[in-house]
């Protein structure tokens, strides 16, 4: 049997923070990310894109960048639409989702771009810094 790995993810270290399965693996390349979104329009899914701050990744809601895209099936606009997200916030982590209308589901949620986070943050009146 082979070594179990640990990947070490705690709060208190936000570049460490996992966010589901592909998280653990190195950042998707443009074209991974195509694949996934070739994979949603293939299940006959409506994609859409959540974003937020590293910061407040695992302890508030993401905001929607826009509406889900339903019935869209274009994977360029679909990509463009992910781009268009990145450029308006350049720090952020970017989700990709696919909703299965049927199940009434998210059958896919994955980040697709990590932001990075900042070297402290505000919290309770005081600076903390980050490891």
């Amino acid at each position: 049997m082979s070594e179990v790995m640990d990947y070490p993810s705690r709060l208190s270290d936000i570049k460490s923070r996992k966010f589901g399965t592909f998280s653990y693996l190195p950042e998707l390349t443009e074209e991974e990310i195509r694949k996934q979104v070739e994979y949603i329009v293939s299940k006959g899914w409506n994609p859409a894109i959540e974003h937020t701050e590293p910061e407040n990744a695992g302890l508030h809601y993401w905001y929607m960048w826009k509406l889900p895209m339903f019935g869209e099936t274009d994977v360029d606009k679909i990509m463009a639409e992910l781009e268009e997200c990145r450029k308006a916030n350049p720090n952020h982590h970017i989700k990709l989702i696919g909703y299965d209308n049927i199940n009434q589901t998210q059958g896919i949620a994955i980040v697709v771009y990590r932001g990075t986070p900042p070297e402290t943050v505000m919290c309770a009146d005081r600076l903390q810094p980050r490891f």
